[in-house]
């Protein structure tokens, strides 16, 4: 399920949105202890030890599960729930969101995305995700670049993939995602089948909105940071392909299986541009080292499990199939509602732990530019953080 889908869906009235909202439901100001700035991304006073010691995803295991809450609400049959372990945003500048959001749906319209829905555009608010999530920069234009691309992105998943209302079918998926991938990594055809080809793109809107989005990052980017895109966004597609193929048999997947999709289909095409955004380059070595690879996916996926969590209090899907981590788990586990979505947040606490630990070690002996990125990441999972935690439509819930 897309996130402009969760987001707009109507508030949901069964037993499992209710706990999901009441787990999500914090107080003012209380937050877990996750510090603002990664560790290693600034300079150590002098005498300070570099960290050691074990670390990785059961490491981690180990320390969420003998941690104790540091504050939450109290939940269903009295149980106080832990707050999820992120940063917080480093920043919100409420107007600046609002005149990226107003320029994403302006956008929108001019490429004819979510035609008759710009209401759902406007009300998803875009542009204050990219505000929170891409601290290092206050220039519009240059998150509003990240905008495109991520609304383009989302798009796609709706048009094809899962919102029958926008002429998805699970059939026709894959010949729609070929020629969608076409418009971000041109197809270089013989001259005689060009303009029928060209036609063909014009006359989709979400081919042209891709092909608009990178247009406008290209202002910002350099060719291995849009090559980079290129491929974050084919493995994206792929996610959409796996899930479809859910769909179309009907098949519940199991954890394992879920949280290897959600790394696959997730925020990561959007943090990938975390330099773009900032007006560096991360060299290409540095973004393919497979320590990276894995500090990077980790939060992405934490990043999704957020959305995951957050959109268990929509009723988002008409046939009944729900694709979410406390679902998948409350199936494979057996377990109450409760019980699962307190799991998912272990997970998700798990991966942000194991990206802090281990993209801090990183950043001691990596690149000035990768010590930059490394704390974008961290700052845009913070950014994600908030901007869910305050969506009015999630509150409301």
């Amino acid at each position: 399920m897309s996130l402009l889908s969760r987001i707009t869906a109507p508030t949901a009235r069964h037993d499992a949105a209710r706990l999901a909202a009441a787990l999500l439901t914090h107080h003012q100001g209380i937050r877990r202890s996750a510090p603002k700035a990664l560790p290693g991304t600034a300079p150590r006073p002098t005498g300070t030890a570099v960290p050691t010691g074990p670390t990785g995803l059961g490491t981690s295991a180990a320390r969420v599960a003998a941690r104790k809450p540091a504050g939450g609400t109290a939940g269903g049959r009295g149980t106080a729930v832990p707050e999820l372990y992120c940063p917080p945003a480093l920043r919100d500048d409420p107007a600046l969101g609002r005149e990226v959001n107003d320029r994403l749906v302006e956008w929108a319209d001019e490429v004819g995305i979510y035609a008759g829905r710009l209401d759902r555009v406007r009300a998803a608010d875009f542009g204050r995700l990219m505000m929170l999530a891409h601290p290092d920069t206050d220039d519009p234009d240059r998150l509003l670049a990240a905008g495109k691309c991520a609304l383009a992105e989302w798009a796609t998943d709706d048009y094809y993939c899962d919102d029958e209302t926008m002429g998805s079918r699970t059939e026709l998926l894959g010949s729609h995602l070929g020629p969608a991938y076409a418009a971000i990594d041109p197809a270089h055809l013989p001259a005689r089948y060009v303009p029928a080809w060209e036609r063909d793109m014009r006359d989709d809107p979400v081919r042209v909105a891709l092909r608009a989005g990178l247009a406008h990052l290209d202002r910002y980017a350099e060719p291995s940071q849009v090559a980079r895109l290129r491929h974050e966004v084919a493995v994206l597609f792929v996610g959409y392909g796996q899930e479809g193929s859910w769909r179309s048999r009907g098949h519940m997947p199991g954890v394992p299986e879920y949280l290897a999709h959600r790394q696959i289909n997730s925020f990561l095409p959007c943090i990938a541009l975390t330099d773009v955004v900032g007006g560096y380059v991360l060299p290409a070595t540095e973004y393919a080292d497979p320590r990276v690879r894995r500090a990077a996916t980790m939060a992405a996926t934490a990043a999704t499990l957020v959305n995951d969590l957050y959109s268990m209090t929509k009723e988002h899907d008409s046939s009944g199939v729900e694709f979410n981590l406390p679902t998948v788990l409350a199936e494979e586990e057996r377990c109450s509602p409760r019980e699962a979505i307190e799991r998912s947040a272990e997970i998700h606490d798990e991966l942000v732990r194991t990206f802090e630990a281990e993209a801090a070690a990183l950043a001691l002996t990596g690149s000035p530019q990768l010590r930059r990125f490394l704390a974008g990441v961290w700052a845009w999972l913070g950014g994600n953080r908030e901007w869910h935690s305050g969506s009015p439509r999630y509150q409301s819930a």
